[in-house]
C-alpha cells in the first residue's frame, strides 16, 4: 500500500465527472496521509418510496442484499475494509471505507450482487417476519418516540405511516419483491463521492466500471433517470403566528406516560440564522432542563435542542411525563420561554461572549480522521448545500454577531407570540391522562391555534420548502 503523490492542493470536494447515469464528486486526501479511502454511492430511484408497498419492498431488498454479502464480510474485515448498505428517503446507499488497496474488489462484488440480485424465498420469509415484528412493536415504543415519529411524518413529504407499511407488508411475498426490483432499478441516478488515497483517474474508472455493469450490459434493467423524475426530500412549511396542534392517544394503552414535542420551525439553511439558533440552543438547553425537569419535576425525559430536517432548521422541546397531561406540558414549555425572556434580555456582555466563544471553539475542532471529514462533506453533497467551509464561515458570522442582533432573533422567532414564530405541538396522551384527552378534544380552539385532525390532509394543504439539490447534470464539472 502506498500514498499517491497529488501535487495540487484541493481544499474541498469537486465534481470531476457528469453523465446521464451518474455524478462523481472527488477529493484527494492531503491532510491525514493514510492509504485509506471513503467511497459512497447513492442510488436515487424515484420508485423506492412512492407508496407504503414500495418503501417496505425497498427495505427488504436492502436487508436481503446485506445478507447475501455476508460471504464477503470476513475477507473484508481481514483487509481492514468495512461496508454498509442502507435505505434512504430516495432509494438506497452503498458506503465502503478502509484501506484502498483491495477496495475495488469489494466495490465490484457489491455492484455485481446488486446487478444480479435474485430473491431467495427462504431468506425473504425470515426478513419479512423480522419486519412484521418491528412494525408491530412500534406501539410499545416510548411515548416521546411516538411524538417524534408523528412530527417527522407531518414534516416530510412522501413519508408513510407505520400502520400502512404493516398492512402492505402483511400481503407481500417473494414474488412481489422479484417483480419490484426491475421496476425499482429501471430509472436510476448514481450520486457518488470518492475521497482519500484515490486519484481522480482511478475514481473515474471506478464509476465508469459501475456504469458498465448497470447501464451498458445486454438486457440490463437499469436506465438513466429522466430529469423530471429527480424527486428530492422536501419539508412542510409552517405558518407564522400560528400554533399547529396534533393530539393522539398513546399506541400502548397500558402505558401511563404522556409526552409532547413542541417544535419551532425557524428557517432554511442561512448562516446568520444558523448560528443564532445554535447559540440560543446552547444558552437555553441547561436552564430548560433545570426548570422543567429538576424544579417542576415534570418528567425524567426532558430536553431542548436544535434540529435539522433536510436543511430546514428548528428548535424542539421534548418532555415525557406521568405527572402532567400533554396540554399542560405544552403550557409549561411556553411558560419557560416566557420566563426565559428576562434571562435573554439581561444577558451581560461577559456571559454572551463566553457562550459565543464556546460555540466558536466547537466549530473550530479539527476532524479526527478521514471518515469524520468525508462524512461531513458527503452530508453537504447529498443535502445539496455544498457549504464545505460551513464551520469557518459560521465562525466569521459569530465573531461579528452583536448581542442586540441575537436578542432580536429571540424576539422575532422564539418568544411566545413572536411575529415569525411557527410552532407545531405533537401531544401523546398516556392512559393516565385519557380524561384530559377527551376534555381538550371537546374544547374550542383559539384564533391562533390550528388543530390537525388528519395528518395527510394537513400535509397536502401546506406549501413545501424548496430543495437545494439540483438534479442530474445540474452541477458543472470543475477543473
Amino acid at each position: 500500500m502506498k500514498l499517491f503523490n497529488y501535487i495540487h492542493q484541493v481544499k474541498f470536494p469537486k465534481v470531476i465527472r457528469n453523465s446521464s447515469f451518474s455524478t462523481l464528486w472527488h477529493k484527494p486526501d492531503k491532510k491525514f496521509l493514510v492509504p485509506k479511502a471513503y467511497v459512497v454511492i447513492d442510488f436515487h430511484c424515484p420508485l423506492a418510496n412512492n407508496s407504503p408497498e414500495a418503501e417496505v419492498l425497498t427495505s427488504l431488498f436492502v436487508s436481503l442484499l446485506t445478507d447475501y454479502l455476508n460471504d464477503y464480510a470476513y475477507n473484508a474485515q481481514i483487509a481492514s475494509l468495512s461496508y454498509s448498505i442502507s435505505s434512504t428517503a430516495t432509494g438506497f446507499q452503498v458506503a465502503v471505507t478502509g484501506y484502498n488497496h483491495k477496495m475495488r474488489l469489494l466495490i465490484d462484488a457489491i455492484m455485481m450482487q446488486i446487478a444480479q440480485f435474485e430473491v431467495k424465498a427462504n431468506r425473504f420469509s425470515v426478513f419479512k417476519e423480522t419486519y412484521l415484528k418491528e412494525y408491530e412493536n412500534i406501539k410499545f415504543s416510548q411515548p416521546y418516540s411516538q411524538a417524534s415519529y408523528y412530527l417527522s411524518l407531518m414534516l416530510y413529504d412522501q413519508s408513510w405511516p407505520s400502520n400502512e407499511n404493516l398492512e402492505a407488508l402483511s400481503a407481500l411475498n417473494a414474488d412481489h419483491l422479484s417483480k419490484f426490483i426491475p421496476n425499482l432499478l429501471s430509472r436510476t441516478l448514481l450520486e457518488c463521492f470518492v475521497a482519500g488515497n484515490i486519484e481522480a483517474k482511478e475514481a473515474e474508472k471506478i464509476i465508469t466500471d459501475i456504469e458498465e455493469i448497470f447501464f451498458k450490459t445486454p438486457n440490463s434493467v437499469f436506465k438513466p433517470l429522466f430529469p423530471s423524475q429527480y424527486l428530492p426530500v422536501r419539508v412542510t412549511m409552517l405558518e407564522s403566528s400560528l400554533k399547529f396542534l396534533y393530539r393522539m392517544k398513546g399506541m400502548n394503552l397500558k402505558d401511563e406516560n404522556s409526552a409532547i414535542v413542541q417544535y419551532i420551525q425557524i428557517h432554511q439553511d442561512d448562516p446568520l440564522l444558523n448560528v443564532q439558533l445554535q447559540l440560543f440552543s446552547l444558552i437555553a438547553s441547561q436552564p430548560a432542563f433545570n426548570q422543567l425537569r429538576s424544579v417542576e419535576q415534570l418528567g425524567y425525559i426532558t430536553s431542548l435542542s436544535s434540529r435539522s430536517d433536510a436543511g430546514v432548521r428548528g428548535l424542539e422541546v421534548i418532555i415525557q411525563s406521568t405527572v402532567k397531561d400533554p396540554d399542560n406540558l405544552d403550557a409549561r414549555i411556553d411558560a419557560f420561554f416566557a420566563s426565559f425572556e428576562r434571562t435573554i434580555y439581561e444577558l451581560d456582555d461577559k456571559e454572551y461572549k463566553r457562550n459565543v466563544k464556546a460555540l466558536i471553539d466547537s466549530k473550530l475542532e479539527k476532524f479526527k480522521n478521514l471518515w469524520e471529514e468525508s462524512g461531513y462533506e458527503w452530508a453537504e453533497i447529498i443535502n445539496g448545500t455544498h457549504k464545505f467551509d460551513r464551520f469557518e464561515s459560521e465562525v466569521e458570522v459569530l465573531r461579528e454577531l452583536k448581542k442586540e442582533e441575537f436578542i432580536d432573533f429571540f424576539n422575532q422567532y422564539i418568544k411566545v407570540n413572536a411575529p415569525k414564530r411557527k410552532t407545531l405541538s405533537v401531544q401523546v396522551f398516556g392512559n393516565k391522562h385519557l380524561t384530559e384527552y377527551e376534555r381538550v378534544c371537546g374544547e374550542s380552539d383559539t384564533p391562533q391555534t390550528y388543530r390537525i385532525e388528519d395528518i395527510f390532509r394537513f400535509r397536502r394543504s401546506r406549501p413545501l420548502f424548496s430543495s437545494r439539490r439540483g438534479g442530474p447534470c445540474q452541477i458543472a464539472v470543475q477543473s
